[in-house]
């Protein structure tokens, strides 16, 4: 039960948070799924990266109950769970208040596709979700937010789109793996960076769409062809 394996995952890619600038303090976590057990690893609650270990990574069921560690896990683990349980294809979770993302955020914003570093890894803008209401806000807050996100994605594939920006909030990234989320929640900050500049220099719309899906199909599916055979796209 211990899952070696995805806990050291989760750790390393909680880590990699900070070495990327994603996170200050502790504002941010990842998780993992082992779909087989039907077991979910994360961050611990509030927990410093500094002194943060393997073992104090959180192991839980899909219903919410720790079954290893002594500590709190993160306090939006109702949100995770709910991902996993709407998103069958993806294994990982990662939640930052990145300032890119989270300004577009807090500006009720979706990220428009206006080129191709963006095209290479979201078919499409990066949504941003309604705003939740005041009954939401002040029910199961967490477990709102998931349902909110699987919302907005009720039209939009998963896969194809590995980021949301909630409204007020900011982003959450999924991956087939912590590695894979993590390298979609870099590129989602990369490019709110270069969305919100290509905004103040004059240019709002949309990038061609045969760009958009020369780009994306030439990374991403089964007619990819950037990159090595037995390497990362």
């Amino acid at each position: 039960m211990r899952l070696t394996h995805l806990k050291q995952a989760v750790f390393e890619a909680n880590l990699a948070l900070v070495k990327e600038g994603l996170v200050k303090l502790t504002w941010g976590n990842v998780s993992g799924i082992d779909r087989n057990l039907g077991l979910i690893v994360i961050k611990p609650s509030g927990f410093s990266y500094e002194e943060m270990t393997t073992d104090d990574m959180v192991v839980l069921d899909l219903e919410g109950n720790v079954l290893e560690s002594k500590l709190n896990p993160s306090s939006d683990t109702a949100t995770h769970l709910y991902l996993y349980k709407n998103f069958p294809s993806i294994g990982s979770i990662v939640h930052t208040h990145s300032e890119w993302a989270t300004s577009w955020a807090q500006a009720l914003l979706s990220i428009p596709c206006l080129g191709t570093t963006h095209a290479d890894y979201f078919h499409g803008p990066v949504p941003c979700t309604r705003l939740l209401t005041p009954e939401e806000i002040q029910g199961d807050y967490e477990l709102s937010t998931g349902k909110v996100i699987r919302e907005l994605f009720s039209d939009i594939d998963p896969e194809a789109v590995p980021g949301v920006l909630v409204a007020e909030h900011g982003p959450f990234c999924w991956g087939k793996n912590p590695a894979e989320a993590l390298k979609h929640a870099v590129i989602l900050e990369e490019i709110a960076k270069i969305a919100f500049r290509t905004f103040v220099l004059g240019k709002k719309d949309p990038v061609q769409p045969a760009i958009l899906e020369k780009h994306y199909s030439r990374k991403q599916g089964p007619k990819a062809y950037y990159g090595q055979v037995t390497g990362d796209k």
